[in-house]
């Protein structure tokens, strides 16, 4: 069954253009419970969490006009990170959790994330049912079966308590300096007091969301900002989070980033250390660095690579039995403790290496030496398929021949903007700039 709304993570799209508009939304909403409440009787409920866009509070109504439409009752979060939804969705029995945000787009856009009853998301299956329920006649609840709506007050007060848990007992972040950068997003809140109630000394940035700044140069996105604020204030790390807070970048004392690779080199060494590892194998999607398959085969450890988005980590990795994966773009998956990525969590457990190693930030994130690597984006009139030109795909041919045996080539539509992404890795770096750039003018051209 195909997919027209949904992509790689979710529904996301301009807010206020199709297909993020409150009619869309409201329809989504109502297919998603008829979906999950296909009888009548019983309790049925649903949590609903969003970041900090203006466009939250249209589509968090549609959403909730949709769902107690077909019966279902709404418990309204309020702005949290994504993951704080994931645990929710299970920790208060509902039968589905729903996401607000882009992520990491600008204001300008938004996205609609569903969570079943075990707190994960849904999967393309149950994804394209939803979507072909939205283009047919949706089955109301009778008048006396219309859901309600309530605010819970204290699900961000819930999440920080279970962030903290993962915090290992006995440590504490006592004479540690912090920045941690929220992007202006969701996470605004809850970084800044986890991170304090646990002893750090912390240098908030990106805490005053107005609806139309989130990820704004700043975030994970952006982590100039974070570095530039490290470097000031003679921190000791820093956090970076994205604007919904599923992903992470750290930077050390000298405000160099370290992505999501060598943040799982590290816990995968770690965990493997302590035979925590599960199956020795970690998760990550072809983005990742050959640098790093490199690492973990130099110590006996295997990856296992999944299509991009953490959706499809986090679905490997259930269905392997593994407990750690993520991206290179920082989204960090441990299902010891979460559902999806988590940005915090992830920042707690680095955190945690520094206090108990006493190892400078510097020191932790270089675990492995990169393989060169280029990565950039085209933009794309919607409804355009530059891949499908043959010019483009001629030089995508040229430069796979180019760089056979010495490197690696990845071409791919984004599931989240319309961007063409064109990536190489190669130990040659002339050879990798005339590949992506030769590869980059063809889709220019087509576009």
């Amino acid at each position: 069954m195909t997919r027209k709304l949904f992509g790689t993570d979710g529904v996301r799209g301009r807010a206020n253009a199709w297909p993020m508009t409150a009619e869309l939304a409201l329809k989504l909403g109502a297919a998603a419970g008829r979906y999950f409440r296909p009888a009548g009787g019983g309790a049925h409920r649903v949590v609903i969490g969003k970041d900090t866009r203006l466009s939250g509070y249209m589509l968090e109504n549609a959403l909730t006009a949709g769902l107690t439409s077909t019966g279902m009752s709404v418990l309204l979060l309020g702005p949290v990170p994504t993951p704080a939804v994931g645990f929710l969705t299970k920790s208060m029995r509902a039968d589905l959790g729903v996401m607000i945000s882009a992520s990491h787009n600008p204001h300008q856009d938004n996205g609609i994330k569903f969570f079943g009853p075990d707190g994960f998301k849904l999967s393309d299956e149950a994804e394209a049912e939803i979507e072909a329920m939205v283009e047919g006649e949706i089955a109301l609840a009778q008048a006396q079966n219309i859901g309600r709506a309530r605010r819970i007050e204290d699900g961000r007060g819930r999440y920080q308590e279970f962030v903290k848990t993962s915090f290992p007992a006995g440590l504490r972040l006592d004479g540690l300096k912090v920045v941690v950068d929220c992007a202006n997003g969701a996470a605004y809140r809850t970084a800044p007091e986890v991170l304090w109630e646990l002893g750090a000394e912390v240098i908030p940035v990106g805490v005053s969301p107005n609806g139309t700044n989130i990820n704004e140069r700043c975030g994970s996105t952006h982590p100039q900002t974070a570095a530039e604020a490290v470097v000031a204030h003679g921190a000791h790390v820093g956090i970076a989070l994205d604007g919904d807070a599923d992903r992470v970048m750290i930077l050390d004392e000298r405000g160099t980033v370290a992505d999501g690779d060598q943040i799982m080199a590290l816990m995968a060494a770690r965990w493997a250390e302590d035979g925590r590892l599960r199956g020795d194998t970690l998760v990550a999607t072809v983005m990742s660095n050959l640098g790093l398959e490199r690492f973990l085969s130099a110590r006996g450890l295997q990856l296992q690579r999944t299509a991009v988005g953490d959706r499809y980590v986090v679905e490997a990795m259930r269905r392997g039995g593994w407990n750690l994966g993520g991206e290179q773009s920082g989204h960090i998956v441990m299902t010891d403790y979460a559902t999806t990525g988590d940005g915090l969590l992830a920042g707690l457990q680095f955190l945690a290496e520094m206090v108990r190693t006493g190892e400078k930030a510097s020191t932790l994130t270089r675990q492995f030496d990169t393989v060169p690597q280029m990565l950039k984006n085209v933009r794309f009139a919607a409804g355009a398929t530059p891949l499908e030109v043959p010019s483009v795909q001629a030089a995508i041919a040229a430069g796979e021949n180019r760089i056979a045996g010495k490197g690696r080539l990845l071409i791919r539509k984004s599931g989240t903007e319309p961007l063409i992404r064109v990536m190489a890795e190669c130990e040659d770096p002339a050879l990798l700039s005339d590949v992506v750039d030769d590869i980059v003018g063809a889709v220019e051209a087509a576009v």
